[in-house]
Parts: C-alpha cells; sequence; structure tokens
C-alpha cells in the first residue's frame, strides 16, 4: 500500500540558550524516524529547515506512511517521550496529521459535499 498519510512536526526557533539540546533532540528524533522506515512502521520521512522568512515555522518533519500505522506511532510511548523533552528545548512545537497522495482527493470530495450541504 502507497502512504497516504502524514504527520507533519513543526517548529518555531530553538529556545534560547537551549542549542545544543535542540540539537541533541534533533538527533534522536532522526534515529527514531530512521528505525521506523527500517521496520516498515512508516514510509518514510522529510526534514526541512525553512530559511528566514519572518514567520512562525522554522523547519519541521513530515513523516509519511498508512492511516493506521502512523497512528501507532503517534500513539507510542516513545513519540511522546521524544514530543516532551522536544517541547522543552523549542518553540512552537506542534504536531498534525494530514493525508496526501490518492487521498487528498476522497478529503477534497467530503469537503465538497459538506459545503454543498451546509448550502
Amino acid at each position: 500500500m502507497m502512504a497516504d498519510s502524514v504527520i507533519f512536526i513543526g517548529w518555531s526557533n530553538a529556545v534560547r540558550g537551549r542549542e545544543e539540546a535542540s540539537q541533541k533532540v534533533f538527533q534522536e528524533a532522526l534515529e527514531f524516524w530512521g528505525g521506523l522506515q527500517a521496520t516498515g512502521e512508516i514510509e518514510g520521512f522529510d526534514v526541512v529547515l525553512l530559511d528566514a522568512h519572518g514567520g512562525d515555522l522554522g523547519g519541521f518533519f513530515m513523516l509519511r506512511g498508512e492511516r493506521e500505522k502512523l497512528a501507532r506511532v503517534r500513539a507510542s510511548e516513545k513519540m511522546e517521550q521524544l514530543m516532551v523533552r522536544a517541547n522543552a528545548i523549542v518553540e512552537g512545537l506542534g504536531a498534525v496529521g494530514g493525508v496526501t497522495g490518492d487521498a487528498v482527493m476522497g478529503r477534497m470530495a467530503a469537503f465538497l459535499e459538506a459545503s454543498g450541504s451546509l448550502g
């Protein structure tokens, strides 16, 4: 099955004075995502560090996979620990699920149906 879902994990900046700690947790995240990919729990992941732009988003991880597998990852103790650690050293941390690929058309169809029924 092709990845049709994502977990988007974004952040703003490292807390001033906690830059070294943020690098450590960043490396932990890369190792965790790599392990999940190696075992097939996720299909893959991207790491994006954004150029300075005056906005609140500094970078993000995008985990790609099947909806059910991503739900297990998100509910896992390791993920919870990683998010708690990251929240202590970066500002504006957030994680949200979404769809991609073929699932986008299904989501858009549901949106159009809902908008039509709402007038």
